[in-house]
């Protein structure tokens, strides 16, 4: 007999309050045993939490591709741009511990924007969560296999292997071999993620420092040509030449922020699930902003700004940063570097589908998807159906756009910034909405339940408005164009058009989730 099951419970819909119409079930609120989709209960800690948060920031991927392009923007106020991308971050972060305490459910963007804006807001919103994770973890896999190619060849010393990542056929056929074998440890649920991305974050972490200090102690005695002191100039935002350079670093760093939202998915399976997930989120960042500022600092240090040798602004070492200042920093322990992008990458794949496994769960759960997606595996107590399909999804994605064109693959990883922006500022906003009648109780639900969140909010809706319209440019990403119209903004348009077609799809097949009602309910002020 197959391990999958229908969720038990009626498909109630988030936050519905009205009499219920037979066959439709009771609405859920918290506490209340339909809100329950069969997940593992209790299963992690804060501790866990927090790994399992920093293997899907993956520090060590992340920067290796967006520190030059990042740097390329804003040049030596590169420390300023991270500090500034982590402020509507943590301000977000605020918004959304909020909506944890007074609903915690695996759902969260889809849920609490349900909840606040309606069901066509809240199926958008987690649309451009799913459009987000799901292209990242195919560019997860894609620089996992391009690592694990190179590794091979400083292993071996023998350059000709780090080439089969340009085969197609070999590139694609690894990628899909790195897919499974995340799916199937995901699919095993939180404990073994959590046994896994301890071991792989605490290498990418001790690498990571290890390469800092090199780069620090090497700069100082003046060890490339391209060495800079350290600066308290490099901490100024205000520094930066212009308006569309600052917003194109702050999405930028934006994106090097994005996946500590990967802990409050897991606040069903998180002991003490009101509080945890939220104190995760924060203490994720916390740990990740103070290993990219000793990086960048590190990095800049080292390297400098300049376009040519080792200089961040060099065209030719953005795209993999690290692989270029591995061996002048490191030396004979280079490897180790290839190692950590590699764990990290691969241990972000993992991580990374934790998030649209349980939004789609919610989703079927809720009956804004088909039943299938609320099903839970018996054995794992894990949402096996919707980790397969995001998955299956991902892989698909990866395995045509390689084959299209590079460009247009690393054109719609480009995008995600975009996604990241809307959906954290749609959620941030929700819950400036859902506590508007319970806010201002007390000074400190004002800032928590209003100012934080709409001050979060409101920047990164910002950012994502200014990188559309500078996205239009057909210079900006690969610098590929339609028209004459940037790529980026035409694959962001199409992205959005094809979640907004989905989303009248299902209206016309399941249209009792987009009919209901939602109205704020009262919770206690924190």
């Amino acid at each position: 007999m197959s391990h999958e099951a229908r969720s038990p419970h009626p498909v109630p819909v988030p936050g519905d309050r009205r009499a219920p119409v037979p066959g439709d079930g009771p609405a859920p609120v918290p506490g209340d045993e339909t809100s329950d989709k069969g997940l593992s209960a209790g299963q992690i800690g804060l501790l866990g939490c927090i790994v399992i948060g920093v293997s899907t920031i993956a520090p060590a991927y992340t920067l290796s591709g967006s520190m030059g392009p990042t740097a390329s923007a804003v040049g030596e106020h590169l420390p300023a741009i991270f500090i500034v991308g982590f402020i509507p971050m943590l301000l977000v972060a605020v918004g959304y511990r909020q909506l944890n305490k007074a609903m915690p459910d695996s759902g969260t963007t889809f849920t609490w924007a349900s909840k606040a804006f309606g069901p066509w807001v809240g199926w958008m919103a987690s649309w451009a969560l799913l459009a987000a994770t799901i292209v990242v973890l195919s560019n997860l896999a894609g620089i996992a296999v391009d690592f694990f190619y190179l590794a091979l060849a400083q292993i071996f010393q023998n350059d000709s292997l780090a080439e089969l990542t340009r085969n197609v056929p070999v590139n694609v056929g690894t990628c899909l071999v790195f897919i499974a074998l995340a799916t199937w440890v995901s699919y095993r649920g939180l404990e073994a993620t959590k046994h896994v991305q301890t071991v792989l974050v605490a290498l990418q972490i001790v690498v990571l420092v290890w390469f800092s200090v090199e780069a620090l102690v090497k700069a100082h005695a003046g060890g490339n040509p391209g060495s800079m002191p350290v600066s308290l100039e490099w901490f100024n935002p205000f520094g930066v030449g212009s308006f569309s350079a600052f917003a194109a670093g702050v999405s930028l760093s934006v994106f090097v922020y994005w996946g500590w939202d990967v802990v409050v998915t897991m606040n069903e399976e998180s002991r003490e699930a009101t509080t945890t997930p939220g104190k995760a989120a924060t203490g994720t960042m916390f740990v990740v902003v103070g290993l990219y500022l000793l990086i960048a600092i590190a990095c800049l240090a080292f390297a400098g700004t300049g376009e040519t040798g080792n200089g961040l602004g060099n065209p030719d070492i953005q795209e993999n940063v690290f692989a270029a200042l591995a061996s002048p920093v490191m030396g004979p322990f280079a490897i180790l570097m290839s190692i950590a992008v590699l764990s990290s990458s691969a241990s972000s794949l993992q991580s990374t589908m934790i998030s649209p496994a349980r939004t789609l769960l919610a989703m079927g759960h809720y009956g804004a998807l088909g039943p299938r997606y609320a099903r839970i595996d018996r054995r794992f107590q894990t949402p096996g159906y919707a980790t397969i399909v995001s998955a299956a999804v991902a892989a698909v994605f990866y395995a045509v756009m390689r084959v299209i064109s590079e460009n247009v693959l690393w054109d719609t990883i480009t995008t995600l910034g975009m996604m990241v922006c809307f959906y954290y500022g749609i959620t941030a906003l929700a819950c400036v909405w859902y506590f508007r009648r319970q806010a201002f109780r007390s000074f400190r639900s004002a800032l928590s339940m209003f100012a934080a969140p709409l001050a979060g909010g409101i920047l990164l809706l910002v950012f994502f408005v200014q990188t559309a319209v500078d996205s239009m440019d057909p210079e900006y990403g690969s610098g590929s164009n339609i028209g004459g119209v940037g790529l980026v903004f035409i694959l962001g348009v199409a992205i959005f058009v094809l979640g907004i077609v989905i989303m009248i799809l299902q209206r016309v097949i399941r249209p009792a989730f987009f009919r209901r009602r939602f109205e704020t309910l009262e919770y206690p002020v924190d």
